[in-house]
């Protein structure tokens, strides 16, 4: 059962062992506990080296990693999970080359695809876009937070996901989320660990008060 605490984070860059390493350490001194490896366009075999770093990293620490679109690289990684968006891998299939070996998220952007992930034993939901986001090129349509909220009772965690910042997360904590992933705003912060922690005392004030 994957625990959050929080904040999901990102390794989301065209990434090298070396400095996802140092990233995913400054990360986990914040505070986060489940750490996804996303990194879009590169190829399998450096994905791998790196996953391959970061598990026993996340492992000392407590965390659960995730590799994002990869089921091939989280198992060969030695990941606690992977990540599915609704172009890759089906979560049956997925479910049936990885047993019940790993924990299996999947991206969803509309609540009929929240329940299907949901109907399929899927582990937990990202639900998304909440806010306009400059992660990806071509970003499926906004979500409303009401929209969220009813996501949220389905009975599985979810993480909110798309341009999430420390404006905003309290909004979807007090929608129901159990996490947020957030990228740019602490990736690109001039102090990594703080801006974890600062995410994560807003949203869980945020949680606390509803």
């Amino acid at each position: 059962m994957i625990k959050f605490s929080a904040l999901y984070g990102m390794i989301d860059r065209p990434a090298d062992v070396t400095s996802s390493l140092a990233l995913t350490r400054l990360l986990l001194q914040g505070g986060v506990r489940v750490l996804q490896l996303r990194m879009k366009g590169a190829g399998a075999a450096a994905m791998l080296a790196v996953a391959r770093a970061l598990q026993p990293v996340c492992e000392a620490a407590g965390a659960t990693l995730i590799v994002n679109d990869r089921l091939d690289v989280a198992l060969a990684g030695g990941a606690d999970g992977v990540h599915l968006g609704q172009d890759d891998l089906p979560l049956s299939a997925a479910r049936k080359i990885a047993g019940g070996k790993i924990i299996i998220g999947i991206s969803t952007h509309n609540e009929k695809q929240a329940i299907a992930a949901y109907q399929g034993g899927a582990d937990y939901i990202g639900f998304g876009p909440c806010f306009s986001t400059v992660s990806k090129p071509n970003p499926d349509p906004q979500v409303t937070l009401e929209e969220l909220s009813c996501v949220c009772r389905l009975g599985l965690p979810v993480v909110a996901i798309g341009g999430i910042t420390l404006a905003t997360v309290p909004l979807v904590a007090r929608a129901g989320a159990s996490a947020a992933a957030v990228i740019s705003a602490i990736n690109s912060s001039g102090d990594v660990a703080a801006a974890v922690r600062e995410f994560i005392s807003v949203f869980e004030k945020a949680r606390s008060a509803v």
